[in-house]
């Protein structure tokens, strides 16, 4: 009975803790000047008045992500996430996209995070060898509808994640530690953009948004294995999924009461020591608040790998230039850099696999998103007679240029003509961005199959205007099926 007493008296003890209020001896000892400034600019984005470039570029990347997880549901990893939810899936109030489906805020940003990076649909930053928008905007909208805030609050949230994401991991060293260390940029970036964004819904204070860096740090996670995934399915999960679900987990963890330590980023066995001891701190925040990463994001003209996107282009220049028939051509000849080239090298999945799209580009004189995940065309005769035309050439002098993708194409005629065309700004990159109306089309395209044309129509002129909304929850039910 006493020790009956004891834990009685515990729980009561327990309690009256009074949660969510924090618990006062957490450690406060260690501050960089580095973390005190990040988690400051974290703490004040949900009022900030981003500049009219920014509110522009964040509404095309979120109406970008919304396509690709809309398209993404009628894929193998949209399934895989649809399956989950019914089997095992926790009950909620939070949307599930292009579905019936409700969830708790973490299992609805896992699912449409696996969804956004169902395929190559969805967005990439170079400089940080990541897919911002499949992590940041399911975990934005997720703790965005369970804190019922505004559109505008929304955008500054997504905008955050992209600005904290992407700065961790071009200050561990971008492309590079992402090639030399075997581990997914992918996923680091994404979950502290992610948790940057959730916790910006959340409108935490400054030392809470330092205890959302730990607690994120804890969890990050992900290895280079993905490569040989053949389904997509742990893509999905590592790029999006995965991170989406973790950044929210640490935005609802500290707003529930819980502490960590002051500083990850400094002091003993801190998250540089354990991934990147040569990091540079101070990217961190590097020209924070005055050059926003969300308009440094590409948007993909195409719905394949990065690395096909330069070749792609290339193709399709090459050919207004000087038009050709299909027949007439005897070689067609990619040059990009080694380890870019070794991503996109005769995959299985047709949509990264270069040799696969040129030949698609070759015969359809586009790459649409239904050509690009037709499977079953890797076996068409046709498509395999001009696939053999194609050869992928790994050139060490493109390494200088790096995280630029600079793409090198060669279309070599019966005739004895060659025609070139060499790509260093891709169509969709910040130095050759895409225009309103071609990224609306590109969004049509991907969300009329699914939704039908009004729904459609209809998220995408709310999603243009969203600072007028008053509450995400009118995204909802825009996002999900009615029928």
């Amino acid at each position: 009975m006493k020790r009956r007493n004891f834990l009685e008296q515990s729980l009561v003890a327990t309690a009256s803790l009074a949660l969510p209020q924090p618990l006062t001896f957490a450690q406060k000892d260690i501050l960089s000047p580095e973390t005190q400034a990040l988690s400051i600019y974290m703490s004040e984005a949900a009022n900030a008045k981003l500049p009219p470039e920014a509110i522009e570029h964040t509404k095309y990347h979120m109406i970008d992500t919304f396509a690709a997880i809309i398209s993404g549901s009628e894929l193998l990893p949209g399934q895989a996430a649809f399956n989950y939810l019914k089997k095992f899936g926790s009950k909620g109030t939070r949307t599930v996209i292009a579905s019936k489906f409700k969830a708790s805020p973490i299992d609805a940003a896992l699912a449409n995070g696996v969804m956004g990076h169902a395929d190559e649909t969805d967005d990439s930053h170079g400089r940080s060898r990541s897919h911002p928008g499949c992590a940041v905007v399911p975990a934005a909208l997720a703790c965005g509808e369970e804190f019922q805030i505004s559109g505008i609050h929304l955008l500054n949230s997504i905008a955050l994640g992209y600005d904290v994401g992407t700065r961790l991991l071009m200050s561990m060293g971008g492309p590079k530690f992402s090639y030399e260390s075997h581990k997914s940029s992918h996923s680091i970036a994404g979950i502290f953009g992610a948790a940057a964004a959730a916790a910006s819904t959340a409108k935490l204070n400054p030392q809470q948004m330092r205890w959302i860096l730990d607690y994120t740090s804890q969890q990050s996670s992900g290895i280079a294995v993905w490569g040989r995934d053949t389904d997509h399915i742990e893509k999905a999960f590592v790029f999006g999924g995965m991170p989406a679900r973790s950044g929210v987990t640490s935005a609802l963890l500290v707003r529930a009461g819980w502490t960590g330590i002051n500083d990850v980023f400094t002091g003993p066995s801190n998250f540089f020591q354990a991934y990147a001891p040569d990091a540079k701190r101070n990217i961190l925040i590097d020209q924070l608040g005055e050059k926003f990463e969300i308009i440094q994001t590409d948007i993909k003209k195409w719905s394949v790998g990065s690395p096909i996107q330069g070749p792609l282009d290339a193709l399709e220049l090459i050919r207004k230039r000087s038009p050709f028939s299909t027949k007439d051509v005897v070689k067609v000849t990619v040059r990009l850099e080694p380890a870019v080239s070794k991503v996109v090298n005769n995959r299985d999945m047709p949509d990264v696999c270069l040799q696969h799209m040129m030949a698609i580009m070759l015969i359809d004189q586009t790459a649409s998103f239904k050509a690009s995940h037709d499977i079953q065309r890797m076996n068409d005769s046709e498509v395999l007679r001009q696939r053999a035309k194609v050869e992928l050439i790994p050139d060490e002098s493109l390494s200088q240029f790096l995280p630029v993708r600079v793409a090198l194409v060669e279309v070599t005629l019966d005739n004895g003509t060659t025609l070139s065309e060499r790509v260093e700004a891709v169509r969709g990159t910040p130095r050759n961005p895409m225009s309103q109306s071609e990224v609306l089309n590109k969004a049509r395209d991907l969300i009329d199959p699914v939704l039908g044309k009004k729904q459609s129509l209809q998220l995408i002129n709310a999603c243009m205007s969203i600072e007028k909304m008053s509450t995400v929850k009118t995204l909802g039910a825009l996002l999900q099926k009615n029928t």
